[in-house]
């Protein structure tokens, strides 16, 4: 199957608009724009486009189909959102240096949306669509929040897709993605008793005493060989030096691969909760699992198969890679839908000041992402 050309120029030209948009996660009016933009290139084509306003502190999400189907060939995720808040497009607007394009949100997953676009433009304009049903499912509450609002959409259409494929941008190493942790987020708060450190430090309750108790607790808990890592990232309390702290908090961060491993650690903060370290202290804690792990299954086996084979036939060279980042591919894979991601283009640095895009892997992902399509839209599964 000879691949319709990508015009990089033109390519350029739209990434540097959907870069130069703020579109964090909690800015509904900046998602909505990058909504809108891809709103009429899907309906350019002549696919429907549904809107989901699934909360009012997010941007809409996109449904997008190429024709009513109670089941599809393949569902593509991706998101419009970044981490990146208001104001950061103006102080580093896009930019193009040796090689890379550079930018909010430029590889994370801006490309993805439009490799995505392009992707079924060319295959709809070959008649490679003609009988097949495909989905597209753009959310706007991906980064930060795990897709609080519209995870339980985006499983929902992966229970009536045959695969999922994710458009999040290949590893800065090009390899692809076909398994991921999971991720549990914790919030522990300890109450004490206040009391003058000088004249009356006996009445005192030391809230942060007690929560440093948690953190070594929970810190030592990592199991690096089951590829389990407990985080405690953050942390306050505390009023004044002079004072015995009554109030402390701290929130954890959890990747796992097993879920046995959560339980584990919910019943350990249980225990803690139960027999505090310093008398008189009380904890809570909410929180839990808001992504579940990738991992694959016999089927998503056979798909890494096929794609390495689809990689070979087009002479590009990439291995697969398992992520601890956090991915809506989670969500369609914990559904039993066979899932692979990291098929934008190559880039890195993401959620950081140098996220950086590699401009020469553009077209070649972007044909592999055709023929990949191609093929799954036929599979037998």
């Amino acid at each position: 199957m000879e691949v319709r050309k990508l015009e990089i120029s033109s390519y350029l030209e739209e990434l540097e608009y959907l870069v130069n948009i703020d579109s964090v996660s909690s800015d509904a009016a900046g998602t909505a724009k990058i909504a809108e933009f891809m709103t009429a290139k899907y309906r350019s084509l002549g696919w429907q486009v549904k809107e989901h306003q699934f909360n009012n502190t997010i941007g809409p999400c996109l449904e997008i189909t190429n024709k009513a189907a109670e089941q599809y060939e393949v569902l593509i995720l991706a998101h419009m959102d970044t981490v990146f808040p208001i104001g950061t497009a103006k102080e580093r607007p896009f930019f193009i240096n040796d090689g890379r394009a550079y930018g909010p949100g430029v590889v994370d997953c801006k490309a993805g949306l439009l490799s995505g676009f392009y992707a079924l433009a060319a295959l709809e304009t070959m008649g490679k669509l003609e009988d097949q049903a495909v989905c597209v499912f753009l959310n706007s509450d991906h980064e930060g929040i795990s897709s609080k609002y519209s995870k339980f959409h985006s499983e929902e259409l992966a229970k009536q897709s045959k695969c999922t494929l994710v458009i999040e941008a290949a590893r800065a190493n090009g390899n692809l993605v076909h398994k991921r942790k999971g991720i549990g987020r914790y919030y522990i708060e300890v109450d004490g008793v206040a009391a003058h450190a000088g004249i009356d430090h006996q009445k005192g309750r030391n809230a942060i005493e007690e929560i440093a108790h948690w953190v070594l607790a929970l810190q030592g808990r990592t199991d690096y060989a089951k590829e389990t890592t407990l985080n405690i990232g953050k942390i306050s309390g505390g009023t004044s030096i002079s004072t015995v702290p009554d109030k402390a908090k701290a929130e954890l961060d959890i990747r796992f691969y097993d879920e046995k491993a959560v339980t584990v650690i919910e019943q350990l903060m249980k225990d803690l909760a139960a027999q505090p370290h310093v008398a008189g202290t009380t904890a809570n804690v909410v929180g839990g699992i808001t992504r579940p792990s990738m991992v694959p299954s016999e089927k998503t086996e056979e798909l890494v198969h096929a794609i390495d084979e689809i990689g070979k036939s087009l002479q590009i060279d990439f291995g697969w890679t398992a992520s601890g980042g956090g991915s809506d591919g989670s969500f369609s894979a914990a559904a039993g839908t066979p899932t692979i991601d990291g098929l934008g283009p190559v880039g890195g640095g993401a959620h950081s000041s140098q996220e950086y895009l590699e401009i020469d892997t553009v077209v070649p992902r972007y044909e592999l992402l055709c023929k990949i399509i191609a093929y799954v839209v036929n599979w037998k599964k």
